[in-house]
């Protein structure tokens, strides 16, 4: 090939490259600058984020690969108010089934919950939620005594009452934290004396265990001063605080 075919052949590539700058370089641009171009979240593909906003470690439980958000409810709490999801919106709170005249575990969990509020009462965006699983004798009433008694001051602490299966769907399908009539245990109720931690969007977030799974719920009943149980079973509360502190530092949006 001469000198002078392959001075052509340059030129011609360099008017090809000249000529597709021209036409699909601001194009591309347009689409950035459009946000067209899609990006996968690493934290959870179902919960987006703004880049300026802080998502902590914690993770989203994911139910049949979507991030577990806590359902809707409705009831009525020891003031006589119907609180709902919506009350606890742009709130980071824990999550408790119990019984007033519960003669086991239930005195302990809200010994630890009290121990929780009196930790975080300088935050206005902190709260507790409490669901009886005995509505047909914890009255309104009968709560707010209950409250009294234990030293409930948390204004976003509820304690509510309301139609019985409707709270059992809440427990055993909302929240997957077992709740039972059984009148061959003292009390006649059972439960499990598990806490869930909701985050400010209203998803159910947890820490991961040894095996990088979460969580999913903390242990109520032992206190931080226990440390562990006779069958070695460790205390959870201090951790649980941990990450209440975590999710009260999260800023994001969906």
């Amino acid at each position: 090939m001469s000198t002078k075919s392959t001075n052509y052949s340059y030129i011609g590539i360099a008017f090809i490259i000249l000529v597709f700058g021209i036409i699909f370089i601001p194009r591309i641009i347009d689409r950035i600058q459009g946000d067209d171009i899609t990006r996968s979240e690493s934290r959870s593909k179902d919960v987006s984020t703004k880049s300026d906003s802080y998502v902590s470690d914690l993770m989203f439980i994911n139910i049949n690969g979507a991030p577990k958000k806590v359902p809707q409810f409705s009831f009525v709490d020891q003031d006589g108010q119907t609180i709902s999801n919506k009350d606890y919106e742009g709130k980071v709170y824990v999550v408790e089934f119990f019984f007033t005249t519960c003669p086991t575990i239930c005195p302990r969990m809200n010994r630890n919950l009290i121990e929780i509020q009196n930790t975080f009462s300088e935050f206005e965006d902190f709260g507790v939620a409490s669901f009886t699983i005995n509505p047909d004798y914890d009255t309104s009433e009968v709560l707010k005594a209950y409250a009294e008694n234990y030293g409930v001051t948390n204004p976003n602490w509820h304690l509510m009452t309301g139609d019985k299966e409707v709270i059992y769907e809440l427990a055993n399908v909302g929240f997957n934290i077992y709740a039972g009539e059984n009148p061959e245990v003292e009390g006649g109720f059972e439960h499990s004396g598990n806490f869930a931690l909701i985050d400010k969007n209203g998803y159910i977030r947890s820490r991961k265990d040894n095996f990088g799974n979460p969580k999913i719920f903390y242990k109520g009943i032992l206190s931080e001063s226990e440390k562990e149980n006779e069958d070695g079973e460790t205390e959870e509360i201090s951790i649980l605080k941990e990450d209440i502190a975590k999710l009260l530092k999260e800023d994001y949006n969906e």
